[in-house]
């Protein structure tokens, strides 16, 4: 607190009383918080605790300036969480001085005295001072802005200019509904990827995370652009939301907010980020006890999922919804489609179900399955109003007996890369997989608690399909025992289940194995498919291990490997397995070295079992890649500079890259000369990393290596790996793989990110 030089206090009476009331006041409110009110309820409370406060300090300022005189031309309005009266305990406020036109001047002297005291008091405040087409003219360009005042409420002054303004801003965003809703979309989106894209995070943010407090905002911001009503009850009396997606965002929303009140009253402090400690001390305040395996943290933070699950599907449900395809559109996707088996049509983009196909899918499991599976093999998206259906019709179906066909359906749906992992989560969303794998019940939103899992078990597994679905198009020597590999099905369902059975006192390996004969006969696979599937669960850890821990130069190791797999199919499945449960984890896991060892490894046993040597299927494989290498280069330009780097090429980088690109890098070193230095760089969004690239001839900027390192550590990169290459000429190739924790997702132009 300021004081003078004889130690008086310097604050101004109203900022004495407001400080006073609201320590007292939250104090108050932490303890019935305490109590267990609802989140609602205290953030209701706490909102008209801030309303007091806030007109309070603008009634002095009022009367300090003599405003009473003008009160016509001003309104003072809440808007954001203030606005939506769910404010938590240190939020900001933020309020906005509404003034027309003619006032904007003299309002000025009003907003300072009322913002400095405002902000004496303790509070964050997000102010501004604006006329009605301010607010709109920057809404149209500040994604922030728009949904802001989609949220604003009258504290004080004019109400007929508080009227004037909604009514005009309702008409803006309806005017402009579809390029507003993208742009709240986009926000949204780019939000997500610096906070948490998916649900399963196991350190989230309360507020900005997929699932959190973010995405059930996003629903009555869209509401409003869309239908004029921001109230998630008012949006279900529209019928833009169900009654059953209206009663469990409900749930979620208090779930979160009295869990946000918890967090921030206990830090004293505006606190969102659910971290490894605040988990444990929740779980334990909240008196989640252990079960089985499974801890009394695991049991809470599964209760979290289960919640920010709801939030996100209906979320993106609700989006889909209001970006649905104009008519136009929809024609010209009419005109360039084809009916399929009479009952659905094949778009450029979508899959639909046609009239005499919609009740087939409301009625039957099967057929939503049939619909997945041409999806997947036609790798199309399921249209909005389609998929709609197929989610009504599957919550109100949850006890429908699996058929023998709709276990076939689930099969095929399992053989096809496609849009695989997309339609597993869809199908986990509906609780359909559970009931075709009833142990995902069990796998469901379970956390893994430890520094190393980045996600809870199920979102684990999906994420392994869909890394091993990715390698179809991987340059690489994954990415080609991945498309050789004769059965994917076996392989993907194995990558389903492997860590199923996590949760349980006994080890997970072993209780997985028991689960996957059970979906084996479940699914009707033959014996020898079904030995084959335990066996991967059983033993997914076996090759990390033996590579990671063990002498790769010891040919008892490739033995041994060899003589427990026992088939080079199964060993060729089992690498796969193991570096796509590895990048599962969380990004930046499966770095080139161990990929590198696994990779060694596993060429290793397969000569064991196959008799044909490794290291000549490596360079048989390398050729190949070398002889299209020498195929990109018109032959017009083919000389003895491009016959010597050709030839020197190592055999890692030939295996790391795709010919394409190797030839753009070779390109661009030969046209940058041999004095000087060529740099590029590009955005893996597999990987969440850049590559960092310098080609140069090794008695010009001698050390380079290490310059780069340092170079790139400086600036806060995080190096994941890095390569040397060395060619013809002294010519030196050094690639860098780097994370930028400054950024989620792909850097910004500051950041060169592309070649």
């Amino acid at each position: 607190m300021p004081s003078n030089s004889n130690g008086i206090s310097q604050w101004r009476p109203v900022v004495v009383e407001a400080r006073s009331r609201l320590a007292a006041d939250r104090a108050r409110l932490r303890r019935q918080h305490d109590r267990g009110s609802p989140g609602i309820q205290v953030c209701s409370r706490l909102t008209d605790l801030l309303d007091a406060v806030v007109l309070r300090i603008y009634e002095a300022a009022l009367q300090e300036v003599g405003g009473h005189a003008w009160l016509s031309d001003i309104a003072l309005v809440a808007h954001g969480g203030y606005g939506r009266r769910d404010v938590a305990p240190y939020s900001d406020v933020d309020i906005m001085l509404l003034v027309a036109p003619a006032s904007e001047s003299r309002a000025v002297d009003l907003a300072r005295r009322f913002t400095r005291d405002v902000c004496d008091s303790g509070l964050q405040l997000g102010f501004s001072l604006r006329t009605p087409a301010q607010c709109c003219g920057l809404a149209a360009t500040d994604a922030t802005i728009l949904t802001s005042l989609a949220e604003s409420r009258l504290l004080a002054g004019n109400l007929e200019l508080f009227r004037r303004f909604l009514r005009r801003y309702q008409r803006f965003t309806r005017s402009r509904s579809k390029m507003l809703v993208e742009m709240v979309i986009k926000a949204r989106q780019a939000e997500r990827r610096q906070y948490g894209e998916t649900v399963y995070m196991l350190e989230p943010n309360l507020k900005r995370s997929g699932g959190g407090l973010r995405d059930v905002q996003s629903i009555r911001w869209i509401g409003f652009i869309k239908h004029g009503q921001a109230d998630l009850e008012g949006l279900y009396r529209l019928g833009a939301l169900t009654q059953i997606d209206w009663r469990r965002i409900r749930r979620a929303h208090d779930f979160l907010l009295r869990l946000r009140n918890e967090v921030h009253f206990h830090a004293e402090k505006s606190q969102d980020v659910l971290n490894r400690h605040e988990q444990v001390r929740v779980a334990d305040k909240y008196e989640y006890e252990k079960i089985g395996g499974m801890l009394p943290v695991e049991r809470f933070m599964r209760d979290y999922f289960e919640r920010t699950g709801d939030v996100r599907y209906i979320s993106a449900h609700f989006i889909a919804g209001a970006r649905a395809r104009s008519a136009v559109t929809t024609a010209v996707g009419a005109l360039f489609s084809y009916r399929l088996e009479q009952d659905f049509r094949v778009g450029p983009v979508h899959i639909s179900a046609t009239r005499k196909g919609l009740p087939k899918i409301c009625g039957d499991l099967t057929e939503v399955l049939r619909i997945m599976d041409l999806a997947n093999m036609y790798n199309k998206r399921i249209d909005h109003p389609t998929w709609e259906a197929i989610r009504n019709a599957m919550t109100a179906r949850l006890d429908d007996a699996i058929s023998p066909e709709s276990v076939n359906r689930f099969l095929s749906l399992l053989s096809q890369p496609g849009r695989l992992a997309d339609l597993l989560r869809r199908l986990h969303q509906l609780r359909v997989l559970e009931r075709l794998i009833p142990a995902m019940q069990h796998a469901r939103c379970l956390i893994q608690f430890n520094d190393y899992h980045k996600y809870t078990v199920d979102e684990h597994a999906i994420r392994a399909v869909q890394f091993a679905t990715e390698l179809v198009d991987d340059p690489g020597v994954l990415g080609e025992a991945y498309r050789q590999l004769h059965n994917k099905r076996l392989l993907h369902l194995a990558l389903l289940l492997h860590d199923l059975g996590k949760g349980y006192e006994e080890d997970h390996s072993a209780v997985g194995a028991r689960i996957a004969g059970d979906a084996a006969r479940r699914l009707h696979l033959s014996n020898r498919d079904t030995e084959t599937l335990r066996f991967l669960v059983r033993r997914h850890l076996l090759m990390p291990h033996m590579a990671f821990r063990e002498d790769l130069n010891d040919e008892s190791v490739a033995v041994r490997l060899a003589v427990e797999v026992g088939s080079a199919d199964v060993l060729q499945m089992l690498y796969i397995h193991s570096c796509a449960d590895l990048a599962a984890v969380g990004p930046g896991v499966l770095n080139a070295w161990k990929l590198e060892l696994l990779t060694e490894l596993y060429f290793r046993a397969r000569q064991q079992l196959t008799g044909q040597d490794a290291s000549r299927s490596v360079r048989d494989l390398a050729d190949q890649r070398r002889q299209a290498v020498r195929e990109q280069v018109p032959a017009s330009q083919w000389d003895a500079w491009w016959d010597l780097q050709v030839k020197a090429l190592p055999t890692t980088y030939l295996l790391d890259d795709s010919p394409e690109r190797i030839h753009e890098v070779l390109l661009k070193v030969r046209e940058c000369g041999p004095e000087k230095v060529t740099a590029w760089s590009r955005y893996l969004p597999r990987r969440g990393a850049c590559v960092y690239a310098v080609g140069t001839y090794e008695d010009v900027t001698p050390g380079i290596f290490h310059k780069l390192t340092g170079a790139l550590t400086a600036k806060g990169l995080q190096i994941l790996s890095a390569q040397i290459h060395t060619l013809a000429e002294n010519l030196v190739l050094d690639r860098f793989y780097v994370q930028d924790p400054d950024f989620a997702g792909e850097p910004p132009a500051h950041r060169p990110t592309d070649s």
